[in-house]
């Protein structure tokens, strides 16, 4: 047990950190795009900001996941790296858009305040989990040759 603390720890650490960048990126595009200027360009679509949002930050968060998070494992297909890296990224979105889309259609919460609760607090939560989970086990596991980690499997 001891062992795989040892490994998950710097890990969730590296992850984030790692994720706080995406996280500015993410927060900072969505509220630009909602609310700079009058008015915001996508400010009647809080759905669309979020997803753009997403994707800039998706883009950022594998590079660093890739280079500094899971360095340490063997490639294992770059190609397949970004296919599955986007895939669950994807789908930690939808958690997210899940969240924003209750609060502000569902349960009428439409302020920026609201918006971001939903979307970048609970959505994040809930998703960042997910996220974690997915990559380490789908897309940057350790390659069977990898023995710089003595826990090869989550």
């Amino acid at each position: 047990m001891l062992d795989r603390l040892r490994v998950l720890a710097p890990e969730v650490m590296r992850f984030g950190l790692v994720g706080a960048v995406g996280f500015v990126v993410d927060v900072g595009l969505f509220n630009l795009l909602r609310f700079a200027g009058e008015p915001g360009l996508l400010e009647d679509k809080p759905l669309t900001a979020k997803a753009v949002s997403v994707v800039c930050a998706t883009g950022v968060t594998y590079l660093g996941n890739r280079h500094w998070t899971w360095r340490h494992h063997q490639r294992t297909g770059a190609r397949r790296e970004v296919v599955l890296f986007f895939f669950f990224n994807g789908l930690g979105m939808l958690i997210a858009l899940a969240c924003l889309a209750f609060s502000h259609y569902g349960l009428d919460l439409r302020s920026p305040l609201a918006d971001n609760i939903s979307a970048n607090g609970f959505g994040l939560v809930l998703g960042t989990g997910f996220r974690f989970w997915s990559y380490r086990t789908f897309v940057f596991r350790p390659h069977a040759l990898d023995t710089k980690s003595p826990v090869s499997r989550p």
